[in-house]
């Protein structure tokens, strides 16, 4: 495994706990995930392995839920920072890493990020899965629109929608 798909894998991983919020489904997706990305090389040789791998795990997760008798009830959203890491043993969320600065300082972090957190979850799926990929899993525009199977523009205008959406959010709140 090259460097790159080394520093992909916990992406792939936070990507499919986006999609079917479980810590074991994800973690078993994301290793069928490079299964078959090792099986096809057709995309790897064309420089598109980014993407293919999104476009793979974005296949499995969809095929999952087919495969489920009844639509899971949970549908609460897990915040971008928040995903466990794959191989963490608890289901609990990845604690805010705690720094050293003041208690005052900590506690104003903390609520700021809460704010945010609680902003983000009110966007739509589609916004949320957007701003994943591209500010947490850091995926570039072009890329994005070949996992999505959208245009560039596309992906930027939906890109600048969902950022206006949580910046009136914030607004609604007296962050900004």
């Amino acid at each position: 495994m090259s460097l790159e798909l080394e520093d992909q894998y916990d992406k792939i991983y936070r990507y499919c706990y986006f999609k079917v919020r479980n810590q074991a489904t994800a973690e078993d997706l994301t290793q069928e995930t490079f299964l078959r990305y090792f099986t096809q090389t057709s995309y790897v040789n064309k420089g598109k392995a980014l993407a293919y791998l999104y476009v793979i795990a974005r296949h499995l997760c969809t095929d999952h839920f087919r495969k489920l008798p009844v639509l899971p009830l949970n549908e609460e959203f897990i915040p971008l920072g928040e995903f466990p890491s794959s191989g963490e043993v608890s289901s609990s969320h990845t604690p805010i890493p705690s720094t050293s600065l003041p208690a005052a300082d900590e506690f104003t972090r903390r609520e700021t990020s809460l704010v945010v957190r609680e902003a983000v979850a009110s966007l739509p799926k589609e916004a949320q899965e957007l701003l994943l990929l591209h500010y947490s899993n850091e995926l570039g525009v072009g890329e994005i629109a070949a996992v999505l199977g959208i245009s560039r523009f596309s992906v930027r205008r939906r890109l600048k929608a969902a950022l206006k959406q949580l910046k009136e959010l914030l607004r609604e709140e007296d962050f900004l």
